[in-house]
C-alpha cells in the first residue's frame, strides 16, 4: 500500500561565514521548519497550508511549493498534493528560512514517492525553492540545511565536513527591524562590481583558513579566517547597530563575528559555551542601542534535515 504522507524537518543555517560568499554554509541546531506532504485527490494540484500568514500560499511563489512543483514535473507525478508548512525559522533575517522549507520539502517528497534521489541532486531540487525569495537558485543555505554540518558548494558538488565538537554559535536576530521583500536581492544590489586584487587575495586566504579549521577541528583557526573585506563592508550599512553588535560580542569573548548570510542577523563564533550568555547579551545590547529589538539564541551546528 502506498504511503499517503511524509514529514521532514530541516534546520536554519548561516551562509558565507565571512569570505565564503555563495560557497560556504553551516547548519544550526536551533530553529527548524517542518514540512508535511500528503497525497490528495486534487489531481496535479498543489495546495499549501501555512502556519505563517506572511509566507506566500501560491506554489509559484512559495519555496516549498516550487521544489515540489519541479519534482512533480521531472518525475511525471500527476497526483494532487497538500504541503503543510509549520514555520519555525523567521523569514527575511539571513538564517535560511526559505532554505529550511525547501530542504524539508525536497526530503519529504523524495521519501513520499520513494524516488531514491542522491544527496547532491536533492540539494539541486531544494535550491529551486530559493527562487521564491532571492529570484535565482542559491545553494549555500539549502546544502547546509539538507546535509548538515559545514558544506562547501562548487559546480553542483557539495562537500560536507563535520564541524568541531567545541564550536558554538550565538545568533542575534533583529526582530523589530523591517526587512524588504526580496531582501536577498536588495543585499546583493549594494555589492561592488569591481574589487582590488589584494581584497580578493585576502578573502581567498580567509576562506582557505576556514576550510582548514573545519577539517582540522580547530575553532580558533576557523575564527581567524572569518574576516571579509569585500561583501561585509558593503552590507553593514544595511544593519542598524552593526558595529556595536560586533564589537560587543568580541569584547565579551566571541572569537569572530560576521553577518549571517545576507543579514540582518549577526552570528558570533565561540569555542565552547562558557561565554555564550555574555556574548548574547552584548549583541542584544548593540542592537538595542540602535533602536532595534532582537532575539538571540545559542546553538551548536546541526546534523541537517531528517524525516519525522
Amino acid at each position: 500500500m502506498a504511503v499517503k504522507s511524509r514529514t521532514a524537518i530541516a534546520p536554519c543555517s548561516t551562509a558565507n561565514l565571512g569570505p565564503g560568499y555563495d560557497v560556504f554554509g553551516l547548519a544550526l541546531d536551533a530553529l527548524k521548519d517542518r514540512i508535511r506532504i500528503t497525497r490528495t485527490q486534487g489531481g496535479e494540484k498543489i495546495t499549501i497550508r501555512n502556519s505563517d500568514r506572511a509566507i506566500p500560499a501560491m506554489a509559484e511563489s512559495n519555496s516549498a511549493g516550487l521544489v515540489v512543483k519541479r519534482m512533480m514535473r521531472d518525475f511525471h507525478i500527476n497526483d494532487g498534493v497538500e504541503i503543510q508548512i509549520t514555520k519555525g525559522v523567521p523569514a527575511g533575517y539571513g538564517i535560511g528560512s526559505s532554505a529550511a522549507s525547501a530542504a524539508a520539502a525536497a526530503m519529504a517528497f523524495n521519501a513520499l514517492y520513494n524516488l531514491r534521489i542522491g544527496k547532491d541532486r536533492l540539494v539541486e531540487y531544494a535550491a529551486e525553492g530559493e527562487i521564491a525569495s532571492a529570484g535565482t537558485k542559491h545553494y549555500d543555505n539549502v546544502s547546509a540545511s539538507l546535509l548538515g554540518g559545514f558544506v562547501i558548494g562548487h559546480k553542483g558538488q557539495f562537500i560536507r565536513i563535520e564541524p568541531p565538537r567545541d564550536l558554538f554559535l550565538v545568533v542575534a536576530v533583529p526582530i523589530s527591524m523591517q526587512v524588504p521583500e526580496k531582501k536577498t536581492e536588495v543585499a546583493r544590489s549594494v555589492l561592488p562590481k569591481e574589487v582590488p586584487l589584494k581584497s580578493v587575495v585576502h578573502n581567498i586566504s580567509g576562506a582557505s583558513t576556514i576550510v582548514a579549521g573545519f577539517a582540522l577541528k580547530d575553532v580558533e583557526m576557523i575564527a581567524r579566517g572569518i574576516d571579509d573585506v569585500i561583501v561585509e563592508p558593503a552590507r553593514k550599512y544595511l544593519i542598524p547597530g552593526y558595529d556595536g553588535v560586533k564589537q560587543g560580542a568580541l569584547s565579551s569573548g566571541a572569537l569572530a563575528v560576521t553577518i549571517s548570510g545576507a543579514g540582518p542577523s549577526m552570528i558570533a563564533f565561540l569555542k565552547g559555551s562558557r561565554n555564550a550568555k555574555k556574548v548574547a547579551g552584548a549583541m542584544a545590547k548593540g542592537f538595542l542601542e540602535a533602536g532595534v529589538k532582537s532575539r538571540t539564541f545559542a546553538c551548536r551546528p546541526s546534523g541537517g534535515a531528517r524525516l519525522a
